[in-house]
């Protein structure tokens, strides 16, 4: 029989290339055939497997467009895909700050009513997991205009607008993103086994879910989300609250299940070429912080992997001030800060990331804040300077070291621009400073030149500071550029979070 040539839901009309890159392109046909690739007069060739699988890659391309990709068989058949651009194509992913909608942040009408940006493209990867990687996903390219731009990533669209005004070139932006979720559940099994602690979860997972039929819970629940997808777009016709997304009814596709996500939304677009990776995650993972410090390095060597780039830049949003709901209430105060010191020391130690705080643009009542137009401009700040060679500043302060000076204690930073400040004109806040009994108290902050001083009567000889170590600080401290300053602490005590038998 004459297999027609299948392509991934990716290569579909109105998407976008990667510019200045070497370009995979793949998909099926029938084993043997041969296929010729082309676009904007770049070419390249490939020959179905034995399973019908094929691959190429076209040779770099410069932005521009629209073009049309071609794809022609030895057997005579053709597939044309028009509406290409080709310029600078980002992964985005996380939970739900990443999925939240442009329709649901601030200034959202005005946002949504001036959205005429045709050469801004959003690429939305339909929400499902699986128990194995998928060779495909189910998704679509919109072009951005003021009637689909509402449902576009806020987060995405902001950082990717910027990048449009500043570069000048089409700007993909692929949104593989969702609520809810941990961070192992988007790491390759592959990964998880070559650590011993996660090795022995993705074992008690797989024992408690053998025999599970995956597929046929998927397509009910598939069944499911179609049904409230339309509720969804009948409340907002009407001005009303959309219902709550269904949930899976079975113990295997939980968000923290390990892969789940991997297999269903980054493995399918591994191999596809993009510049780099935006990432807002954190949430669910606040009673597990200290784990955290383990998984999300693990998380990014493993995407760098699937893509072939060891040096692909991957920035991310450190979560912002929040009080937990009802289900991890009773949490300690301080595990958010954990997991911010987490992130923190991934930016520390991983090569070729960036980091965004969002300290001062938060809201304690509200785990997704409204404010996505500066979380995306500040992660298009660091990937202008760090990925595009501005010259600008593009974070806040992060603390580099200590010296005890009697009853002070001395801080200085890195990225502190053109120097300290606080975003309302008061003394720094925030503080607590503890001695060697380790019981810290509220401690005031001086700004001394590019340095900052701390101090508590009740501390007459420190050896600690923390700075916005809860949940739902909302500090002050900044540099004159207005980029606030990350949480940390400058002691390596025993946290909250950290496991029993790890002795620091």
């Amino acid at each position: 029989m004459r297999a027609a040539i299948r392509l991934p839901a990716l290569f579909s009309e109105g998407m976008v290339f990667q510019r200045d890159q070497p370009v995979p392109i793949w998909g099926w046909a029938a084993s043997g055939e041969q296929i010729t690739v082309s676009l904007n007069g770049r070419t390249a060739t490939a020959t179905a497997d034995d399973d019908g699988r094929w691959k190429t890659t076209l040779p770099p391309l410069k932005a521009g467009g629209p073009f049309t990709l071609q794809l022609t068989s030895s057997a005579g058949r053709t597939v044309r895909i028009g509406n290409v651009l080709v310029g600078e194509v980002w992964f985005c992913g996380g939970q739900s700050n990443m999925v939240w909608w442009v329709y649901r942040s601030k200034n959202a009408e005005h946002e949504i009513a001036t959205a005429n940006c045709p050469q801004i493209r959003h690429f939305a990867v339909r929400w499902e997991g699986a128990d194995r990687p998928k060779d495909d996903c189910t998704g679509h390219w919109s072009v951005c205009s003021p009637k689909t731009a509402g449902d576009f990533s806020a987060v995405a669209y902001f950082f990717g607008r910027v990048l449009h005004k500043e570069l000048g070139v089409p700007i993909g932006l692929v949104n593989a993103s969702r609520g809810g979720t941990a961070a192992r559940a988007w790491v390759s099994r592959a990964a998880l086994i070559s650590d011993p602690y996660y090795a022995k979860l993705v074992q008690s997972s797989e024992k408690r879910c053998a025999g599970f039929d995956f597929a046929a819970e998927e397509a009910r629940y598939q069944e499911k989300a179609a049904l409230w997808d339309r509720a969804v777009a009948k409340a907002r016709a009407e001005g009303t609250l959309p219902p709550h997304r269904p949930r899976r009814d079975n113990p295997c596709m939980g968000n923290s299940r390990p892969s789940m996500f991997y297999n269903a939304m980054v493995a399918p677009l591994a191999p596809m070429a993009v510049r780099g990776v935006i990432w807002y995650q954190g949430e669910s993972d606040i009673d597990r912080a200290w784990r955290y410090r383990n998984i999300f390095p693990l998380l990014i060597r493993d995407w760098r992997k699937a893509h072939g780039r060891d040096d692909l830049p991957f920035g991310f949003v450190q979560i912002a001030p929040f009080r937990p709901g009802s289900r991890r209430a009773k949490l300690d105060p301080t595990c958010g800060a954990e997991l911010r010191e987490s992130q923190l020391l991934t930016l520390k130690k991983v090569p070729h990331t960036g980091m965004v705080v969002t300290m001062d643009i938060g809201d304690p009542t509200n785990i997704h804040p409204a404010n996505k137009q500066e979380v995306g401009r500040r992660l298009a700040l660091w990937a202008l300077a760090t990925v595009y060679g501005r010259d600008l500043v593009y974070s806040g302060p992060i603390y580099e070291s200590l010296a005890i000076e009697g009853e002070r204690i001395r801080l200085r930073f890195s990225h502190a621009g053109s120097g300290l400040a606080t975003n309302d004109g008061k003394p720094a806040s925030h503080f607590i400073i503890a001695g060697a009994d380790r019981k810290f108290h509220p401690a005031g902050a001086e700004i001394d030149g590019d340095t900052l001083v701390v101090r508590a009567t009740a501390v007459p000889k420190p050896v600690a500071v923390r700075y916005a170590w809860r949940h739902d600080a909302e500090p002050n401290l900044i540099n004159r550029e207005g980029l606030p300053a990350s949480p940390f602490r400058t002691d390596r005590w025993k946290l909250v979070t950290e496991p029993n038998a790890v002795a620091r």
